[in-house]
């Protein structure tokens, strides 16, 4: 094998090297994980100056740090289809980036603790669709309503749709192939133990090892709720339960901020962030 030939090779050999590093460059992204901005909470719907002043800053970082994108884990009102708390959260979060898509999740305070078909009607006109999927490179994301999972009673016919339909999303091989798997929710499958006794911020046993279940045996690795206006972590096997603070008013001790989700191959690490410690950067 003369020179000649060497060197092309070993030119050929940098390239690939190189675009597969580029590869890997690029399947790596971080998103922005936000729940519970609650317009009107902290007065109890008299007004929403704290809201306002607390979703601007998470918005303006978002511009600032760029991320993927942004979801927000429901409850975006406090009243469900108040006219004024809806045009204030939707005013904010116009000022997004247009380039960074932002996901709404639909909450219990957004479609009521029991929805039925004119407040989910109602949430639809608007917010959009309450369940659906999205995908950003290596991740495949199933956005869902955890209030018509959680209190199917009212609003029966809607309930059996939206389970016909996360089934038929579970069951596609083709799509879910080398994909990492996350659900978005607003309600917490659970918050640290998969056997802890229900409450008004978790799912009900019954409806509790349903979903595991349904998520575990179709490859679900990540599970991201809101609702609980605290922080809680939590592991059932392989399925992760990520509970993540309020943007609005907190209910302990975790301040108002957000959380950062960083995809590094198949794997997600992620920390929440007050509104006073937003990282410079995310590395």
């Amino acid at each position: 094998m003369n020179r000649i030939t060497l060197s092309y090779i070993f030119i050929l050999v940098f390239i690939i090297n190189g675009c597969a590093s580029q590869k890997q460059k690029l399947s790596s992204f971080f998103f922005l994980q936000m729940a519970d901005t609650q317009f009107g909470f902290f007065s109890n719907n008299q007004e929403f100056t704290r809201e306002t002043e607390n979703f601007e800053r998470a918005i303006a970082e978002a511009n600032r740090l760029r991320p993927a994108f942004v979801v927000v884990c429901g409850d975006l009102v406090n009243k469900p289809g108040d006219d004024e708390q809806v045009r204030e959260y939707k005013r904010i979060a116009s000022r997004l980036d247009s380039s960074i898509p932002l996901y709404n999740v639909p909450g219990n305070h957004d479609v009521g603790n029991v929805p039925t078909p004119e407040s989910l009607a109602e949430y639809k006109s608007d917010f959009g669709d309450d369940h659906y999927t999205f995908d950003h490179g290596g991740l495949h994301a199933i956005v869902v309503n955890s209030s018509l999972m959680k209190n199917p009673d009212s609003a029966r016919e809607e309930a059996d749709a939206h389970e016909r339909w996360l089934q038929a999303e579970l069951d596609r091989p083709d799509v879910l192939k080398n994909k990492l798997i996350v659900v978005f929710m607003h309600h917490s499958l659970f918050l640290q133990e998969p056997l802890e006794r229900d409450d008004y911020f978790n799912f009900s046993e019954d409806r509790r090892r349903h979903y595991l279940d349904l998520f575990k045996a179709s490859g679900v690795r990540y599970v991201f709720a809101g609702h609980y206006h605290r922080n809680a972590l939590g592991q059932a096997g392989d399925l992760e339960m990520v509970t993540t603070g309020p943007v609005g008013r907190p209910l302990g001790n975790d301040p108002s901020g957000f959380r950062i989700v960083v995809l590094e191959g198949n794997s997600l690490r992620h920390a929440y962030h007050d509104l006073d410690s937003i990282p410079k950067i995310v590395e």
